[in-house]
């Protein structure tokens, strides 16, 4: 209870404080290619209820239908303001509906596409058993998952191989030992991740990850 609260709380205010700059991102969205401001993808939540995940439109309209859920860094369906909204995680920012309304918490399970929780074992489906949100272990372990993804032939096989393993027993870490505590470390890690992104410099993780890859670094 005292963690829904918290939701409410941060959510209703980020959303007023942010409302000007939320509102000039859906602007540029629109006004930089064809279609809606925003993308409202099907994810399954809590106890497996679907939903519609928000964020800024990055990719062409109907891109789902092209090649796959998988986004390399070089994908060309990524328009070009897409593709800054992308680096900054500011695509992510309309997720605060999602969080006030009840879909999402800010510390959680990254929510997955059907197809994706359709291949949850046995014990990955407690992943299920928590609201999903927005960050958490294995987001921040994935930070440059898009770079790491760019340039391989096959990215939905690269994501399935490579990085869905480690991904899925970080989230059933966060399931196991979840906390107000764990989810303040996770939030303040997160933020330290975007300033980072802000401010330059490419992450120890990503260097890792794609020599693991076999990628030139």
């Amino acid at each position: 209870m005292l963690k829904r609260a918290l939701d409410v709380m941060m959510s209703a205010t980020g959303l007023i404080a942010l409302l000007p700059f939320l509102a000039a991102l859906a602007v540029v969205v629109r006004l930089t290619s064809h279609g809606p401001a925003l993308y409202r993808g099907v994810r399954v939540g809590r106890h497996g209820q679907l939903f519609r995940m928000l964020k800024f439109r990055t990719m062409v309209t109907n891109a789902e239908s092209w090649v796959g859920y998988c986004t390399p860094e070089d994908d060309p369906r990524i328009t070009p303001i897409g593709r800054w909204l992308r680096k900054y995680k500011l695509d992510e920012l309309p997720q605060l509906l999602n969080v006030l309304k009840g879909d999402m918490s800010f510390v959680g399970p990254r929510p997955e596409v059907q197809r994706y929780t359709d291949l949850f074992n046995g014990e990955e489906k407690q992943i299920l058993e928590v609201r999903p949100g927005i960050t958490d272990w294995a987001t921040l372990s994935n930070s440059d998952e898009e770079a790491i993804l760019a340039g391989t032939p096959d990215p939905e096989r690269a994501y399935l191989e490579d990085i869905r393993p480690g991904k899925i027993q970080l989230q059933l870490k966060y399931v196991h030992e979840r906390s107000l505590w764990i989810d303040f470390k996770i939030l303040f890690a997160t933020v330290l991740v975007v300033l980072r992104r802000c401010f330059g410099g490419a992450s120890p993780e990503r260097s890792r990850r794609q020599h693991s890859l076999g990628r030139e670094t």
